[in-house]
């Protein structure tokens, strides 16, 4: 099994946050440093049997910390980083990230930051891309919400507008080669992702977090979201993962259980589940070592 949406919560980022000061009130375990941090995941990833895990580099400029992680344990761990568009030479940022080797995947958060993906300066992100075979652009369209900020009472000046998955379909043609992960199977806009997935074959689901924004659809379940997404990506562009984050909670095995309940309620066979599981996740992101 491997997990394709797990975040890197780093020193850095709770710096960000508040600091020591931001633990306390959540009542979270320091991460220290990073090597110390991707040491606890291998161990946490071990204790439930989880082969490779995508840590993703939960803000802007924190890049280095899951690139640390991944150097330390490129058997094991897939680097994803958070870049904003909106900032002065982004693609550059991006360029020179992805070229230092560790990370192979860009996350833009678009209603986070407030820009529109049709823009110019997101075209230059997946020009970057594109020119880079084997990276990935991971696209959070849907509902946002930060679960930290929210407990530590921040505001999250968030413009759910810009997240709609109808504004990937463009993108998505003209890159035919750079794979768009859209996770939470679309965060509530599970039809608007279907048509982009259905029109663009280099688009896949992720499958993680709770997926709590199936309330938006009334009788709507997790089973059918399942058959739905098969019915029309098909087995070979799902990717199973939690959105696990911080300890000492860790990683999240409840999620991975609904959704094995959930994949086994609708029949799916021993093959499909391997490949949502696992199978596909390797084939995106090839197995390095060291």
């Amino acid at each position: 099994m491997n997990d394709a949406h797990c975040h890197f919560f780093s020193t850095p980022f709770f710096a960000a946050l508040g600091g020591d000061a931001a633990l306390a009130k959540l009542g979270w375990d320091p991460p220290g440093t990073a090597d110390a941090l991707a040491d606890r995941w291998v161990a946490e990833l071990d204790r439930h049997r989880v082969g490779r895990a995508a840590l993703i580099a939960s803000m802007p400029g924190d890049a280095a910390s899951v690139a640390a992680a991944v150097a330390r344990h490129r058997d094991r761990f897939v680097g994803f980083f958070m870049l904003d568009p909106t900032q002065p030479e982004a693609e550059v940022a991006a360029a020179a990230t992805l070229d230092g080797g560790a990370l192979c995947a860009v996350c833009l958060f678009p209603a986070m930051h407030r820009y529109a993906l049709q823009e110019v300066r997101v075209q230059k992100v997946f020009e970057v891309a594109a020119a880079r075979p084997g990276t990935a652009v991971f696209v959070h369209c849907g509902v946002l919400s930060v679960g930290v900020r929210t407990k530590l009472g921040l505001p999250s000046p968030f413009d759910i507008r810009f997240g709609n998955p109808l504004d990937l379909h463009a993108v998505a043609l003209r890159y035919p080669h750079v794979p768009i992960i859209i996770p939470h199977f679309g965060a509530g806009l599970l039809r608007e992702a279907l048509m982009v997935a259905d029109l663009c074959p280099n688009v896949y689901f992720d499958t993680s977090s709770s997926n709590g924004w199936i309330k938006y659809v009334p009788g709507l379940t997790l089973a059918a979201v399942f058959r739905q997404a098969l019915a029309v990506l098909g087995p070979e562009r799902l990717l199973f993962g939690t959105d696990s984050s911080f300890f000492p909670r860790g990683w999240v095995s409840n999620v991975y259980e609904q959704q094995r309940v959930a994949l086994e309620d609708i029949g799916a066979s021993s093959g499909v589940r391997a490949r949502i599981f696992a199978e596909n996740f390797d084939r995106l992101f090839p197995a390095q070592h060291k």
